[in-house]
């Protein structure tokens, strides 16, 4: 939505002084709403930085674009930040969806049949290379993609590998790739009720597949927007341009316990892990409430 480095910086520290588990943030070239200034920051230069200047925290992308990069140098490129990381690195990855941004930024943009395809064989390209045994190589022969002889280096360096992350609202590709290929499932912005369900269809996909459905992480992604009282809540709410009764419906909005219900409604439904969608980068006091008044009561 337009950061700079700094900015990214400051949450991500916040972020880890006040105890969140993860820093996760998108990969996108393009503002959704506003002036997007001062413009955008790529996903994995930033995230190298950030494993040199944190500790704790995991770190990743929901979701990298798989228009955006090639399988293999997308693959160089996360195993180094792991390693820069020294092993806290995560890989959320989708088929990618914002035609304008690839328009404003000349990256192809296929139909939604190819984008999947082109995707399948990312997770396909991606998880190999990783997965080869130091010392051989990697051969793969797709539609889109082609690799011979690969030293299928640098490896990533936390015990293993790197976990993938699928997520979406498919109701049949997605599950299928998430039994596949994915540690987690992650379901972007949709009802408890809506978790739930799909949550089912990935279960029955890994079942499907011959995979433990229990060895799946299942993961919500809501927008934040939590005040001390209404007040708060509202000018919160305006402050990223959206209503407060709305994010009450659709987000992680309100009071802190009414922050509690709504997780407590997720993880109802399935979900064992939250991304909390901070969209305003420099209120960093709505991390600290968040900190102090939400988390402590969740269990």
């Amino acid at each position: 939505m337009g950061a700079t480095y700094d900015d990214l910086l400051a949450v991500a520290r916040r972020t880890e002084e006040t105890g969140f588990d993860a820093f996760f943030r998108s990969d996108h070239y393009l503002t959704m709403g506003g002036d997007g200034l001062p413009g955008p920051t790529d996903a994995w230069v930033t995230l190298g930085g950030l494993a040199r200047e944190t500790s704790r925290i995991r770190l990743g992308t929901l979701m990298t674009a798989a228009t955006f990069r090639l399988p293999g140098p997308l693959a160089i490129s996360v195993a180094q930040v792991d390693q820069m990381s020294g092993g806290r690195v995560e890989l959320g990855i989708g088929a990618g969806w914002f035609e304008a941004e690839h328009t404003a930024y000349g990256i192809p943009f296929p139909e939604l049949r190819e984008r999947f395809d082109r995707y399948e064989e990312q997770l396909a390209v991606v998880s190999g290379l990783w997965g080869t045994p130091p010392g051989q190589t990697f051969d793969f022969s797709g539609e889109h993609y082609t690799l011979r002889n690969s030293p299928a280096l640098p490896k990533p360096v936390q015990a293993g590998g790197i976990p993938l992350i699928i997520g979406g609202k498919g109701r049949k590709r997605t599950p299928a790739l998430a039994a596949r290929y994915a540690a987690e499932f992650n379901v972007p912005f949709e009802s408890a009720e809506g978790n739930a369900r799909l949550f089912a269809g990935v279960r029955e996909a890994c079942e499907a597949a011959g995979r433990d459905a229990g060895s799946i992480v299942l993961s919500s992604a809501l927008v934040l927007c939590v005040g001390k009282d209404d007040a708060e809540v509202a000018r919160r709410a305006a402050a990223i341009g959206r209503d407060a009764d709305e994010l009450r419906r659709n987000g992680v909005a309100g009071t802190p316990a009414e922050a509690v219900d709504t997780l407590g409604r997720y993880a109802a439904a399935g979900a064992t892990r939250v991304y909390l969608q901070a969209l305003d980068l420099a209120d960093l006091d709505h991390l600290d409430l968040v900190a102090a008044e939400v988390a402590p009561q969740l269990g």
